[in-house]
Parts: structure tokens; sequence; C-alpha cells
């Protein structure tokens, strides 16, 4: 797809484009991101400091936008041949920062590689964890989920500019990273949207076509069992799930009992557990056989029509 492609699209929003700040996390100079939302941002909250983007360490440094209360998406055009299939990143990052580059940008590098439209999400992260309570030490499930709303927002905007960004509207997926895997469950069985109607594009659906979730989190709870908003049912898009056994951050039991979930409502899935690959490893483990997976993800993805 030409890189103008994409400028009409950030025209057509009729929102604009965010502003360039260098304490915040920008897309090279060749991409756009725009705000996602035409207006208001629905149940904003104001961050307690303004959003920054910090290097941190581990798994060779990586970037972390925090206290994101603007949400926006970036769009990548596929490089050489366009298979007509796009994919929403979710970053990872706890629901506390967002990994903008080791579960987001480098995500985007390997997707428009394979002749994927990647759309990469910068969703909202105010401050705090608002997915978990430490007075119980439990993850919870907020009375306003908006990173739901947020990926919802991006899954309608992207099937609306289809013909604009020549993909296929029934060829959208999502891949989400620890928190993010939890945001691709979300919107996997989370149809009805969380939040009221804002123009023509919220009469589009937000469910994907197909979701990946690599070591997702939130999704097991006390006593083992499922989080309770999370109802599969055969609506629910093929799934792949990939999650190493010795994660120190989200236990297995997180992929487990989604899988159990997912062939008790007769989903297709595919499930791979590796022994050894830690957590947050994105593209950048090179010492386990966990990183052969984005082979299977592409093959899978062959399998399942979209490619």
């Amino acid at each position: 797809m030409p890189k103008f492609s994409i400028i009409p699209f950030a025209l057509a929003l009729l929102i604009g484009q965010v502003p360039a700040h260098a304490e915040t996390w920008q897309p090279s100079p060749d991409q756009i991101q725009v705000p996602i939302w035409p207006g208001a941002v629905p149940d904003a909250i104001s961050a307690p400091k303004p959003e920054s983007l910090a290097q941190r360490d581990g798994h060779g440094g990586w970037l972390q936008a925090s206290d994101v209360s603007q949400p926006s998406m970036t769009v990548y055009a596929p490089k050489g041949r366009n298979t007509g299939a796009a994919v929403v990143v979710f970053p990872g990052g706890g629901f506390k920062v967002l990994a903008m580059d080791l579960e987001g940008t480098e995500i985007c590098d390997w997707l428009t590689s394979r002749g994927i439209t990647c759309v990469l999400l910068k969703y909202r992260v105010p401050g705090g964890n608002h997915y978990y309570d430490e007075k119980c030490n439990c993850h919870i499930t907020p009375k306003v989920p908006r990173a739901l709303q947020d990926a919802q927002r991006t899954i309608k905007l992207v099937r609306s500019r289809a013909k604009e960004l020549n993909i296929h509207p029934d060829r959208i997926g999502v891949i989400g990273f620890s928190a993010g895997g939890y945001l691709v469950a979300q919107t996997s069985n989370i149809l009805a949207s969380a939040y009221k109607p804002v123009d023509a594009v919220d009469k589009l659906s937000s469910r994907p076509d197909f979701a990946i979730a690599l070591y997702p989190g939130h999704l097991c709870r006390a006593g083992g069992t499922l989080e309770p908003s999370i109802r599969v049912s055969a609506k629910t898009p093929p799934t792949f799930l990939l999650q190493a056994w010795d994660d120190p951050v989200d236990p297995i039991c997180n992929s487990t009992l989604y899988a159990r979930a997912l062939n008790q409502a007769g989903v297709p899935a595919e499930v791979h557990l590796f022994a050894k690959g830690g957590h947050a490893f994105g593209l950048r483990d090179k010492d386990h056989p966990i990183s052969s997976w984005p082979t299977l993800v592409e093959n899978w993805l062959k399998d399942i029509g979209m490619l």
C-alpha cells in the first residue's frame, strides 16, 4: 500500500493529528498518530501526571509510556505485497504503562514485513492500575473499562476505513501481550459496546475476525477460575494462545483456563505452551524454542484463511 493512502485516513477522521511532544511517545516521522475519539474521550479521567516516556532496563531496554490519558492509533502500511489483512496491536504493561517498542513498533515491523497492515493502539493507562486491588492483592474488573473502550473503538475505526486502507473488513484481527492479551480476550468476547455511540463508526462491530494472545494476564482469578466477565461463546473468533511455563508474572493458568473455555465453546484455537521463555519477551528471545512463535502465528493465519 503506498504511503500516501495513510494521510487521507487521518484526514477523514476529522479529528486531527496528535500533537508531537518530546516527552511523549511518537512514531517515526513517516507515520501519523491520530486520536481515536472525535471529541471528548468517554469517561475521561485526568492522569495524576502528564504523559511521559522513559527508557526501562530489561529485555535489552524498552520504551515505557506512562500516564496515557489521550488514546491514539498509528497505522503502519504493509511492506511489499498487501495480504489484505490487518492487525490491531495491544502492548502490555500491566495497565500501568505501555511497552511501546518491545510489544508495539517491533511487532508492527514484523507484521508489515509479512504483508499485513498494522495498527498500533496507545490505549489509556491514566496512572495507577485500575485492574488490580492492592487491598485484596488481586485482579479486578474496573467499573469503567477505559482500555476496552479504546480497543473496541479502534477496531471499529479500522473496519470503517477498510477500503481506504486497502484491507478486507472481515480480516481484521488483534494481537496483545500480557495486559494486552487480556484486551484480546475482552474484545473477542465482550461484543456489546462498552461506551455510548459517538458517531456512525460505532454502528460497526468491534469483534475481531481472529485473535492472538501472548502471555495473557488477568484471566486467571482466585481459585483457578476464569475471569467471570469473559464469557466465551460460539461467536468468539479463532484464537492463538502462547505462553511460557516459567512465566514469573502471569501464571500459565491464564492460557490454560482460556483454552479450556474456547474448547468447551467449540471455538477453533491453537495453543502453544513452552517450557522456557519467561515474560515480556516479545520478538527478542533468541535462546529458546519459544522464539519461533512468529512463524507459528503466520502458519496459523494461513490455515484459517486470513492470509
